[in-house]
This record gives structure tokens, C-alpha cells and sequence, in this order.
């Protein structure tokens, strides 16, 4: 294992006991401001078509901001995950969700395939943490490095974190992917 593998390995342990020692207080006013600036970030862009995750309860939370997208007539597409490593996207239409392989929570739509993803305007994406160059630490699996890593065109990335979350380095390795900026409760910050 890597110098930097064991880094983001101590790193995840320390932001997953931080979010898991945060008041419910805390977490509500968290939530509602990133639900807030998602919207910004989504009406600002004129995003009519997104990738975004259904989070669970450790992270910041975006049910809140889905359900405004899909009121809105804005396209979601839910990521579930595979077992050879890639993600297949799913319509979401706000109501319906089950889990993957991995009881991450997903839609129950049919399933369109790694390429849907293409379709969309902006993507949104879970972090562990993310640097003030726009590298973003995930929480180990891969998956969106992969999908983000083997997109032709890709639009706007965003990471959704807590404020402090947003570092000034995270430990990386070759096959980490960048985001164009992250979403916390105190703002949208594009690099």
C-alpha cells in the first residue's frame, strides 16, 4: 500500500468520526444551507438535467435538493453501483429508492447504463474531502474517479462537503479526479 493510501485511510477514519460526533442541531442547519446553495448552484447553471447520489445519513444531505430538481422538472440520474467497479445510472423521480451491492440507497428505475451520464449538465458528487486546487478525496471504492476519469466531455463537477472538509491538500494518487468546486454549508466555491 502507498504512502498516500495510508494517509487517505487515517484521513477518512478522522472525517467519519467528525461527522458521526456532530450535533443533530448542527447537522439540520448544515443541511438546509447546502440544500440552499445546491439549488443556487443548480438554477445559476441552468442545469436542466443532473447525476447526483441520495445521500445517507453520515453526509451532507441532498434529498432535500433532489426533490426540489425532480418538482422542478429537472432530470435526475442516480448512480448504482456495479460490481466490476463502474456505475449505472438511473432515472429518479423522487419517490422510490432501494439499495446497491454496497446499501448505498438508489432508485428503482431502469437501469440506462454507464454512458447516461453523458447526457447530464452538472454532476454532483459525494467527497470525503476536497483540496483548494479541486482534488477530491472519495471514500475509497473508486467509483466516481472512474466514471469522471473516462468521460469525453464532461460537465461541471461538484463535491458536496462539510466546511471543513474543504482542505488546503489532500493526499492523492494517479487516478484521482479533480471537481470544478464543491458545495458546502457556507457556500459554493468554484476553482
Amino acid at each position: 500500500m502507498t504512502d498516500a493510501s495510508h494517509e487517505k485511510r487515517a484521513l477518512r477514519a478522522e472525517l467519519r468520526e467528525r461527522r458521526r460526533i456532530t450535533t443533530s442541531k448542527e447537522r439540520e442547519e448544515a443541511d438546509a444551507a447546502i440544500t440552499r446553495n445546491l439549488i443556487d448552484l443548480t438554477s445559476g447553471l441552468g442545469s436542466r438535467s443532473i447525476a447526483a447520489y441520495l445521500s445517507t445519513p453520515e453526509e451532507p444531505a441532498t434529498r432535500e435538493f433532489l426533490e426540489w430538481a425532480c418538482d422542478n422538472d429537472i432530470r435526475v440520474l442516480l448512480p448504482v453501483s456495479r460490481a466490476d467497479g463502474l456505475l449505472d445510472w438511473a432515472p429518479f423521480d423522487g419517490k422510490d429508492e432501494d439499495e446497491d451491492l454496497f446499501g448505498m440507497p438508489t432508485p428503482t428505475s431502469e437501469l440506462l447504463g454507464p454512458i447516461a451520464i453523458n447526457e447530464v449538465d452538472l454532476i454532483i458528487v459525494p467527497a470525503a474531502s476536497v483540496d483548494r486546487t479541486g482534488m477530491r478525496m472519495g471514500w475509497g471504492r473508486g467509483y466516481f474517479d472512474k466514471t469522471l476519469g473516462s468521460m469525453e466531455g464532461c460537465p461541471p463537477v461538484y463535491a458536496v462537503i462539510f466546511d471543513h472538509e474543504l482542505v488546503d491538500s489532500v493526499p492523492s494518487e494517479r487516478h484521482d479526479q479533480r471537481v470544478n468546486g464543491v458545495v458546502t454549508p457556507s457556500g459554493i466555491v468554484a476553482f
